[in-house]
């Protein structure tokens, strides 16, 4: 994996939109170290603690504010810079918030996705985009078994939807512009990824059970639980983007054969109960407590969803490493280290562990 990523990615230049988000920082930063000259469109980070700001990512990248919206100054952004290849993330990434705001939500994550998919289709250097959506894009029926790629897409909430509708926009436009049988003429390649929840250092977005923990643990108050028995597929954020990397790195060396949706999730011990995961951080924090709470009139939460990648597995070479305890005491490093300036450190750590151990397991 080492070396695949440098080979494709060293002097290349790529686009990240959502650079200032949780996953986007992170991304951003192992791009740069592979050697990529990175241009990040983003709206400003939206917490001083965010990882974006304490592991300094602006010094490292090409760092530009706008909306994903505006397709305008996003189309600009590609005739300066003319990316070869783009990682797509800017969205608005929060299920509850999409029903206080649901029109937000369909503009930035719909036409937010158009605006990218035109500016791929109409740059000739662009050659091979990467949308990242949602575990939340497929119809969720409350089972045990993971969803595969071709499974029913759906969407309860605005913000489960607004993905599913990326995922469908997105594949008309690999059959209608980008169609891998044609790769010749347009030399695009064009695919989905698909995670579910991704835990880390920097994350400070709200109703998020670690940045939620985090923050209640630093103010020594009980951490307050809801839907405590709720299932959830949780992964370390450098499990899918190695994911991303990779089947970017793929589709830049072989094009059409890997076009299309992908799924990146956890090995199934790591789908855990809510409590037993505000369990593990406070074990690993080194104290605290929490207590399970019930809201009135809250809005629908799925219990359980899991992803299948068998996918990834047999045909890009992907597959998680980090078991639930080591993604847990990872992301509470980077919380106990950023006060005293150490995010990018230990981020940079993280990821050079990351991928010597896909190395030794590779070799």
């Amino acid at each position: 994996m080492q070396s695949i990523l440098a080979n494709v990615f060293h002097g290349k230049k790529v686009l990240v939109t959502g650079h200032t988000g949780f996953k986007g920082s992170w991304l951003s930063l192992w791009l740069h170290h592979l050697g990529a000259c990175v241009v990040g469109y983003a709206l400003a980070p939206t917490d001083c603690k965010d990882n974006f700001v304490q592991a300094k990512v602006a010094e490292l990248v090409t760092d530009i504010r706008g909306e994903i919206s505006d397709r305008d100054k996003l189309t600009g952004v590609f005739r300066k810079h003319r990316p070869e290849i783009v990682f797509h993330l800017a969205a608005q990434p929060l299920v509850r918030h999409s029903f206080l705001d649901p029109h937000n939500t369909y503009l930035v994550n719909i036409m937010g996705t158009v605006n990218i998919l035109e500016a791929i289709r109409n740059t000739a250097e662009t050659r091979t985009g990467i949308i990242i959506t949602s575990d939340k894009c497929y119809e969720n029926r409350e089972w045990i078994w993971g969803y595969r790629e071709n499974d029913h897409l759906g969407g309860y909430d605005p913000y489960s939807a607004s993905k599913g509708c990326a995922e469908i926009i997105t594949l008309s436009y690999l059959k209608s512009f980008f169609n891998p049988e044609k790769y010749l003429e347009h030399g695009k390649a064009l695919a989905t990824a698909r995670a579910g929840n991704v835990m880390g250092g920097g994350d400070w977005a709200p109703d998020r059970l670690i940045p939620d923990c985090i923050r209640m643990l630093e103010q020594n108050k009980k951490i307050t639980v809801r839907n405590r028995c709720a299932i959830r597929p949780w992964q370390h954020v450098l499990e899918p983007l190695g994911g991303y990397l990779l089947l970017a790195a793929r589709m830049s060396m072989e094009g059409p054969r890997f076009c299309g949706p992908w799924n990146f999730g956890p090995a199934p011990e790591n789908l855990v109960p809510v409590e037993q995961m505000v369990e593990k951080v406070i074990q690993h924090w080194g104290q605290g407590e929490w207590e399970a709470v019930i809201e009135a009139n809250a809005p629908h939460e799925a219990t359980l969803l899991n992803l299948d990648v068998s996918k990834a597995r047999f045909h890009l070479g992907w597959r998680p490493h980090w078991p639930v305890d080591t993604t847990v005491e990872k992301t509470i490093a980077w919380y106990k280290e950023y006060r005293a300036g150490g995010a990018r450190r230990v981020c940079l750590e993280q990821i050079e562990e990351y991928m010597n151990m896909n190395k030794q397991i590779n070799t």
